[in-house]
């Protein structure tokens, strides 16, 4: 599937998988702005046009441990109809956040179904039914 892109920044990296058979694509920094003692935003200096039908996934990559940071929204949302930068903001010090240049997180962009609800009076039964939290076990 192709996938229009657009450079915002010259130092701008095209997304690119690191081995073959990887799900995401790994962005890099151009630009870092610390926005407090615990929030980092990471400017990637690209922007897609994600077909319809398709949504974009920030995922922090493994790495985010050793930085002390975590996704500020855990998964970041990329819908089709977004133009602007795609940017990621991580919870932590910025003392150990990345650096320009660096790899900082990683794209997915999978399709999704168009749901309609359709409102009932009952759900049908299951062995589960309404156990929610800790139900199945450890």
């Amino acid at each position: 599937m192709k996938v229009k892109i657009k450079k915002l920044h010259p130092d701008a990296v095209i997304p690119s998988y690191a081995k073959d058979g990887d799900a995401g694509m790994d962005l890099t920094s151009v630009d870092i702005e610390v926005l407090d003692n615990e929030h980092v935003k990471y400017y990637t200096g690209l922007a897609i046009e994600i077909p319809k039908g398709y949504a974009g996934f920030l995922f922090p990559r493994s790495s985010c441990y050793k930085r002390k940071q975590i996704l500020s929204n855990c998964v970041g949302v990329i819908d089709s109809g977004y133009r602007g930068e795609i940017s990621l903001v991580m919870i932590g010090t910025s003392k150990y956040s990345y650096n320009i240049g660096e790899r900082i997180g990683q794209l997915i962009i999978m399709p999704y179904p168009q749901i309609e609800f359709e409102q009932v009076k009952r759900l049908s039964k299951t062995e589960r039914g309404a156990g929610g939290y800790g139900s199945t076990g450890n």
